[in-house]
């Protein structure tokens, strides 16, 4: 861990000099991704450090949260289902199509396109008896990547005029911090979606609807320390073993990931147009990438981090809610219709 740490403080501090967009969480990605191709000793960066990271980016978003969107919720969210409706039938369309290529099941191949949650999918795939176990992390890993890496130049020239901000990091941010870390662990306790990251800006709402207490301005360390300890989870995640795959399973991932960025770049101008936001605010909402990435980069481009953070959320809980248990369900029917043959087959 201390090596990785290490690793990531030096692609963090060269990527800041390049003026890279989310230095902190693209040059630990980066040079920790790189070094376990090189470096054939044990890499290993705890997921505590991980969920920390993205605590801390749920608290910079709870006290930030602009409330009066929910105001807007009846608007919004027929926008956040035909985005998703969208993006999950696209997913689908693109998976069909890597399968004929690739020559792996239409069922792995959708499993590697759908955006959510790799440990999600991947237990999920397991619970289905999906034998194509390394396809389908590959598929999601590199998609990740893809994303992560290229979103940040796509929407880097949208940035929008901000004061720097001179908050300093006070005892106050850091018992918030603590508060939110130790409701998280509660929250995932009782199986929530992304509890990590849903339960401390659902706290700080809460606390700002109802209590007078004024919340602190968020400094941007805070944001670095949490870009860094999400990258070096991220750059850990692309294990050399994945490249020893069919060279037509390794491009097909990387055309499912690139599909997937055209499709929501096409399908964000549709968001821009209808609710008056900007590229950069409508492109990082439907983005496929992780949802603390695309908020990391919403803040750092100064878009609506607040509706970013909305419609990503939406997006998980969309497919772990409807999506995943209608999958579960089309597939218990399809073995039901084919028991039937197998018999008569027998």
């Amino acid at each position: 861990m201390l090596k990785v740490l290490i690793l990531s403080f030096i692609g963090g501090y060269i990527f800041s000099l390049l003026h890279i967009p989310i230095p902190w969480m693209l040059g630990p990605i980066v040079v920790v991704m790189l070094a376990q191709f090189v470096y054939k000793g044990p890499l290993r960066w705890s997921s505590q450090m991980r969920d920390l990271g993205v605590v801390m980016v749920g608290t910079a978003i709870g006290v930030q949260f602009n409330t009066d969107l929910f105001g807007m919720m009846s608007s919004i969210l027929l926008y956040m289902i035909t985005l998703n409706v969208i993006l999950i039938g696209g997913s689908i369309g693109i998976a069909y199509l890597t399968s004929k290529w690739t020559k792996i099941p239409v069922k792995a191949a959708i499993l590697g396109a759908i955006p959510g949650g790799l440990g999600q999918i991947v237990v999920f795939a397991e619970e289905e008896k999906v034998k194509e176990i390394g396809v389908i992390s590959y598929f999601q890993v590199i998609r990740l990547l893809l994303v992560v890496v290229f979103v940040p130049f796509i929407v880097a020239g949208q940035v929008m005029s901000k004061p720097p901000t001179d908050a300093k990091l006070t005892i106050s941010l850091v018992l918030l911090i603590a508060l939110a870390w130790g409701c998280s662990h509660l929250m995932k306790r009782i199986h929530l979606p992304v509890a990590f990251f849903i339960t401390p800006i659902l706290l700080f709402i809460t606390l700002q609807l109802t209590t007078p207490l004024a919340m602190p301005q968020i400094p941007g360390i805070i944001m670095d320390i949490a870009q860094l300890l999400i990258g070096a989870h991220i750059g850990l995640m692309l294990k050399p073993h994945m490249i020893k795959l069919p060279v037509r399973v390794l491009i097909g991932g990387i055309f499912s990931a690139f599909a997937l960025i055209a499709l929501t770049f096409g399908s964000s101008f549709f968001m821009s147009f209808a609710l008056d936001t900007t590229f950069a605010t409508s492109f990082l909402s439907t983005a496929p990438g992780g949802l603390d990435q695309m908020v990391l980069l919403a803040n750092a481009v100064h878009a609506d981090v607040s509706l970013v953070s909305m419609f990503q959320t939406f997006r998980l809980l969309f497919i772990f809610i409807l999506i995943m248990p209608l999958m579960k369900m089309y597939y218990r029917w399809q073995g039901k219709k084919k028991l039937p043959s197998i018999k008569r087959a027998m």
